[in-house]
């Protein structure tokens, strides 16, 4: 079982970019170059292709959690309409809804019309549940729904069976709004799409310092009129920022490619993508090639927001996500793990993502996806290039943009919080699946994270 990401397995390798080679100047600085970061430039450049756009990466592009995550391109959002709406009004809340719908569909039309191969799927996701305390949430969560216009059906046990044949499914739901995606082919797709209008990268080039107007890196200083921070976990390692979201890690296993007498006792025949309704989140899809990826929370937080690439691959990690996909899918019991990888995402101390610009420093900003941010991206992608180049749209009059998270609190009263949390999702799953009865230390999650 290789540590390597299954995402960068499938494509080609290249050569990256060279670094910053001295100070530079464009009309945008991107620092990063994940798909936030990719997003902005390709939406900049479609409105004008004379914007002088560069990418700024520390590594290489796509190196963060836009090349490894589960590959879910999906209308979910962190923070729930209903709170949306206790927090900017109800109108807010059913735009910002509105336009998350929308957005998976845009993904699937840019990758469509500039032919990226990206493994695109409008499969729909399924949540299965597994006791009654899960199906209970499950039909909150599809009450919800129908409250804010997003589609998504109650199940029995025969209605899951007919998307994925999980063991000991009681019932769930299904939402068409989510499409499987391969997230690394995206990054190299879009990458290729916006160098071949104009804009460049620097990657091997680290940001030191975002300040009003320029980015110090340590190969040199880039003076723009605007400056994107495209961070997202590594935001927590810029100066002054370091309690703006914190770096809380996920990880994913997946499994060799699958013979289709395994699949028929699966499912997922139309690309699903597939989660249940515990309060420790898993998450999976059948892949391009009929491999099963598979991923989950609950890693520990690191003191000081650390982020290291030991922290990548962690064998305890995988061997408990192993035994999870063995419980939910028993046919896999004899089937191949090939791959397991990891790696960090950015969550803000009240789970709401946000984007903007600050007109006067020129600093424009978006992330604090909570590991939702495959559609989140392109939204944020076509919000800043309005925002950049003062269009005034519907998407600048959206909820999160200008919207301001409180600050983590300091160490270690942060590590002692977050462990707790995690901690606590684990013990509520556990009590439940052995009692049968909803666990209030859960319900106490659910109100303190806001979903």
């Amino acid at each position: 079982m290789t540590g390597r990401s299954l995402w960068s397995d499938q494509v080609e390798e290249r050569s990256p970019h060279d670094p910053l080679d001295g100070d530079a100047q464009a009309d945008v600085v991107i620092v990063g170059a994940g798909l936030t970061g990719l997003w902005t430039a390709y939406y900049l450049l479609e409105a004008d292709p004379s914007i002088d756009v560069l990418l700024v990466e520390a590594q290489v592009a796509g190196f963060g959690a836009s090349g490894r995550n589960g590959g879910w391109c999906s209308a979910l959002l962190p923070v729930s309409a209903d709170e949306l709406a206790r927090r900017h009004g109800h109108d807010a809340a059913s735009a910002m809804r509105a336009a998350m719908r929308d957005t998976v569909v845009e993904v699937g039309g840019v990758a469509a019309a500039e032919l990226i191969d990206c493994g695109f799927a409008f499969g729909g996701t399924v949540t299965v549940a597994r006791n009654r305390p899960q199906l209970e949430r499950v039909a909150e969560a599809v009450a919800a729904d129908a409250r804010w216009g997003d589609e998504s059906h109650l199940l029995d046990a025969d209605g899951v069976a007919e998307h994925a044949r999980v063991a000991g499914a009681v019932g769930g739901s299904y939402t068409p709004d989510c499409a499987r995606v391969q997230p690394m082919r995206l990054v190299r797709g879009l990458l290729d799409v916006v160098l071949s209008r104009g804009a460049r990268l620097a990657e091997g080039t680290r940001a030191l310092r975002l300040s009003p107007r320029a980015v110090v890196t340590d190969h040199g200083t880039v003076r723009a009129r605007f400056v994107v921070r495209a961070t997202e976990a590594w935001s927590a390692h810029l100066p002054g920022a370091h309690r703006d979201v914190v770096p809380v890690y996920s990880h994913m296993i997946a499994t060799e490619p699958l013979p289709p007498e395994v699949w028929a006792q699966i499912g997922l025949d139309r690309a699903q993508t597939f989660t249940d309704a515990r309060h420790l989140i898993v998450y999976g899809q059948r892949t391009t090639d009929d491999r099963l990826a598979f991923g989950g929370r609950g890693a520990p937080y690191h003191l000081g927001s650390a982020i290291r690439p030991s922290f990548d691959q962690v064998d305890a990690t995988a061997a408990h996500l192993v035994r999870e996909l063995m419980d939910l899918f028993p046919v896999l019991e004899r089937a191949e793990i090939t791959h397991h990888w990891g790696g960090p995402l950015g969550v803000p101390r009240d789970w709401h993502p946000s984007v903007g610009l600050d007109a006067e420093t020129g600093i424009a900003w978006a992330g604090g996806y909570v590991g939702d941010g495959v559609a989140l991206t392109n939204l944020a992608g076509r919000t800043l290039a309005d925002l950049l180049t003062g269009t005034d749209s519907a998407l600048v009059r959206l909820p999160w943009v200008d919207h301001r998270s409180p600050a983590w609190e300091p160490e270690p009263v942060r590590w002692v919080g977050i462990s707790a949390t995690r901690r606590a999702s684990a013990w509520a799953d556990r009590t439940e699946a052995r009692t049968g009865h909803p666990s209030r230390l859960g319900g106490l999650l659910s109100q303190v994270l806001g979903h």
